[in-house]
C-alpha cells in the first residue's frame, strides 16, 4: 500500500481496474448486438489461398504430423511433449500435479508454485496456439477431425474457465495470447465453432480493456495487450478498444524500441516477440506513418543478431513462447519474423521459402511466396548499436555478439548478469554460447540467470546486480564503452562494468577472420578476492590448463589455468541437459589481470599468451610468427 500512496495516479488507476473486474465478475456483459464481419482480420488474406500453397509441400507434413499428436493430446510445449490423457484439466500443471480452482482470479496464489504450480507451464497450453494449428491443417487437409477437436476443447475451456475465475484469467498477457489464438480460429473456421465462442472471446476484450499492464509489467506485457484489444476492436466495432489499443502501441513503440532498433530489455529473444507484435498491429493499421522506420530498425538489429548462420542466440531472458506458430526449431524462429518483415516492408532478403510458411504466408498471402529475393545476401559487417550497447563482429562465416550494454529499465525482470559477455559462433558451429534462461520460479532462476552462467567474469562469488526476486534486480551496473572501432581488417573494443566497489574492464581485439583476444582487468578494494573467469562452450571440449580445443578447429587459450566443470544449458524453457564449463580462477589483491584468445581456425597453427600478467599474443602459422599487444589501443 505504501507504494500506491506514493504514486495517486497509479493508486486510482487500480481502484478503477478492481471496480471493473468486479462488475464483469458479477454481471459477465452480453455480446452487442450489431454486425461482425466474417472475418474479424479484414487486412489478412483469405486462407483458402494460403492453405492451397501449402498443400503438397513438406511444411504442411510436418504441421499434420504436429495435428496428429494434438488429436493424441500430446502437445509439444517448450521442447518437450505434454501428454494431458483423455480429458483435459487447463488449470493443472501436470509437472506437479498441482491444480488450482475457481476462486475470483485475483484471489490465485499463481506466483507460488507451491500452491500453484508452474504458472508458465499452465499458461503455454492455454494459449490455444495449438488450435490454430489444428485449423490451419483443417484448411489444408478438409479432415473434419481437426474441427471436432478445436470444438471439444474449447467447450470442455469453457465448462473449466468460466469468465474471471481461476488461473487462466489472472495474467493479462495471457488472456491476450489465448484472444489472438481465438481471433485466428474466427478468422479460418469462423462458422463452424462452438455456440458461445463469440460471447467469450468478447469478454476477453472486456477483461483486457480493464486489465492493462500500465505499471505491472509495461514492456511486452502491456504491448501485448494493446495489440489484441485493438484487434478486438476491429472484429466488435468497440471503437474505444480501437483507440485504447492504438494509442498504447503507438507510445510503447516510442518507449520500447531503442534508437538504434534494439529492444529496451536487453533480450534477443524478446527482441522478436516484439517485432512480431509490432509488425502484426501495423498489419491491421496501414494508415500509420510510424511503423515503416521503427520496423526497419528492429529487422535491421535482428538480422545482425542472427549472422551468416542466421541463428539466434538468447540473450537475456526466453520464455519458450512465440506471438505466432510456436513450433520448430526455435533458433529459427527468428528467420520466419524477418521473413515476413522483408515481405511486409518490401526489402530484399535473401531467406528462403520455408522461412516464408510458418508465418508470412498467413499473415500477408501467397503473394509473400513471390517476393523476389536479394540477388545477393546482404552484406555482414562488423558494426556497433549504441543504444542497446552491442558489438557485432562479423567475418565471413566468423560471427561474435559482445553484451556492452546496461541491464534493462526499471527492474531489468528479463536481462541477465551478462554486462561484457559474449557468444561466438564459426559457420554451422557454435563456439561459446548462452545456457539460456531454464525457468522463471526456484533456485535455478538465479543460477541461470547470474554472472556465471555467462561468459565473463565474477568477483567473489557476487552477480554484477543483486536479485531480489525473480524479475528484479538492484544495484544495477553502470556500464560505459570506452573505445569502438571497426575497419577490414580488425575491430577493437574496450569497455567496463562498475558495480559495488569493482571495475570490470574487458577489451577485445577481432584480428579477421578467425582471431579473437580477449583482456580482462580487474580493479577494486584492497585484500584479497577470488576472480573467476567463465566460458560457456557451445561444442565438445578437451583439454586443461591453459588450453582447451572446442569443437573441430577453435583453440581456446588462457593465461591463468582453467578446469572443466559440469554445468546446464537450456536450449527450450523448462527443459536442459548438462553442459561443460571451463573457469578459470585466481585468489589474488587487486589489481588482476585474465587473458583469453580464441583461434577458430586453429589447424595447423598456435596461439600463446606470453608471460603471466601480459597482455601480448604470440600466433604462429604456416612457418610465420606474429605478436599482437594489447595496449590503450591494439596493436601488432
Amino acid at each position: 500500500m505504501r507504494r500506491f500512496l506514493r504514486n495517486p495516479r497509479e493508486h486510482a488507476f487500480r481502484l478503477r481496474q478492481e471496480s471493473a473486474n468486479l462488475r464483469l465478475l458479477l454481471k459477465p456483459p452480453a455480446l452487442p448486438v450489431r454486425s461482425v464481419p466474417p472475418s474479424p482480420l479484414p487486412f489478412l488474406p483469405d486462407p483458402s489461398a494460403s492453405a492451397a500453397v501449402l498443400r503438397g509441400t513438406r511444411f504442411a507434413s510436418d504441421l499434420t504430423e504436429i495435428a496428429d499428436s494434438i488429436l493424441r493430446h500430446q502437445f509439444p510445449i517448450f521442447g518437450t511433449m505434454l501428454d494431458t490423457g483423455p480429458e483435459i484439466h487447463w488449470r493443472r500443471d501436470y509437472a506437479s500435479g498441482i491444480e488450482t480452482g475457481l476462486l475470483y482470479f485475483r484471489k490465485i496464489p499463481y506466483l507460488n508454485a507451491a500452491r500453484a504450480g508452474d504458472h508458465k507451464l499452465i499458461w503455454e497450453l492455454n494459449r490455444h496456439q495449438h488450435l490454430v494449428l489444428l485449423a490451419q491443417v483443417y484448411r489444408v487437409t478438409g479432415n473434419e477431425s481437426y474441427l471436432q477437436e478445436i470444438r471439444a476443447q474449447l467447450e470442455s475451456w469453457f465448462t473449466q474457465n468460466p469468465f474471471q475465475r481461476g488461473i487462466n484469467w489472472t495474467s493479462a498477457l495471457e488472456v491476450a495470447f489465448r484472444a489472438l489464438s481465438w481471433l485466428w480460429l474466427q478468422h479460418l473456421v469462423g462458422d463452424l465453432l462452438p455456440d458461445g465462442f463469440r460471447e467469450r472471446l468478447y469478454w476477453h476484450g472486456c477483461h483486457l480493456n480493464a486489465n492493462l499492464s500500465h505499471y505491472f509489467s509495461p514492456n511486452t506485457h502491456l504491448l501485448g495487450e494493446a495489440v489484441a484489444l485493438h484487434a478486438l476492436g476491429r472484429m466488435f466495432d468497440e471503437k474505444k478498444w480501437q483507440r485504447t489499443g492504438a494509442a498504447v502501441v503507438d507510445r510503447q513503440a516510442r518507449i520500447q524500441i531503442r534508437d538504434d532498433g534494439g529492444y529496451f530489455e536487453q533480450s534477443t529473444y524478446y527482441h522478436v516477440y516484439a517485432l512480431d507484435m509490432f509488425l502484426f498491429h501495423a498489419l491491421l493499421r496501414p494508415d500509420t506513418p510510424l511503423w515503416r522506420p521503427r520496423l526497419e530498425s528492429m529487422e535491421d538489429h535482428l538480422r545482425a543478431l542472427l549472422g551468416p548462420a542466421r541463428q539466434l542466440a538468447f540473450l537475456g531472458d526466453d520464455d519458450g513462447g512465440r506471438f505466432f506458430h510456436p513450433y520448430g526449431p526455435r533458433p529459427e524462429f527468428a528467420c520466419a519474423t524477418l521473413a515476413t518483415c522483408g515481405v511486409y516492408l518490401n526489402r530484399p532478403f535473401d531467406l528462403g521459402v520455408d522461412d516464408l510458411l510458418p508465418q508470412a504466408l498467413w499473415w500477408l498471402g501467397p503473394e509473400a511466396i513471390t517476393h523476389p529475393p536479394a540477388s545477393a545476401a546482404p552484406e555482414l559487417t562488423s558494426r556497433f548499436f549504441p543504444g542497446s550497447g552491442i558489438a557485432i563482429l562479423s567475418a565471413g562465416a566468423n560471427h561474435a555478439i559482445v553484451d556492452a550494454g546496461p541491464f534493462g529499465p526499471w527492474g531489468s525482470g528479463h536481462s541477465h548478469s551478462d554486462t561484457l559477455s559474449l557468444v561466438v559462433r564459426s559457420g554451422g558451429e557454435e563456439i561459446l554460447i548462452d545456457p539460456g534462461a531454464y525457468t522463471y520460479v526456484g533456485p535455478e532462476r538465479n543460477e541461470f540467470r547470474g554472472s556465471s552462467a555467462h561468459n565473463t567474469i565474477r568477483i567473489d562469488g557476487r552477480d554484477q546486480g543483486v536479485p531480489v526476486n525473480p524479475f528484479r534486480w538492484s544495484d544495477q551496473p553502470q556500464v560505459e564503452v570506452r573505445r569502438w572501432t571497426t575497419n577490414p581488417e580488425q575491430d577493437f573494443l574496450d569497455a567496463e562494468c562498475r558495480y559495488a566497489e569493482f571495475v570490470h574492464r574487458r577489451r577485445l581485439l577481432f584480428v579477421k577472420p578467425d582471431l579473437l583476444l580477449i583482456v580482462d582487468d580487474v580493479a577494486g578494494p584492497g585484500g584479497e578476492h577470488v576472480i573467476e573467469q567463465f566460458w560457456h562452450p557451445g561444442a565438445p571440449v578437451n583439454g586443461s590448463g591453459k588450453c582447451f580445443r572446442i569443437g573441430a578447429e577453435t583453440i581456446l587459450t588462457l593465461n591463468a589455468d582453467g578446469e572443466l566443470q559440469d554445468g546446464w544449458r537450456s536450449t527450450a524453457f523448462a527443459g536442459r541437459a548438462p553442459a561443460p564449463v571451463i573457469r578459470a580462477l585466481r585468489r589474488t589483491t587487486l589489481p588482476a589481470r585474465f587473458a583469453a584468445g580464441l583461434l577458430l581456425n586453429a589447424s595447423g597453427a598456435s596461439l600463446e599468451i606470453i608471460g603471466s600478467d601480459a597482455v601480448e599474443f604470440r600466433l604462429r602459422r604456416a612457418g610465420s610468427e606474429t605478436v599482437y599487444r594489447m595496449a590503450e589501443r591494439a596493436t601488432q
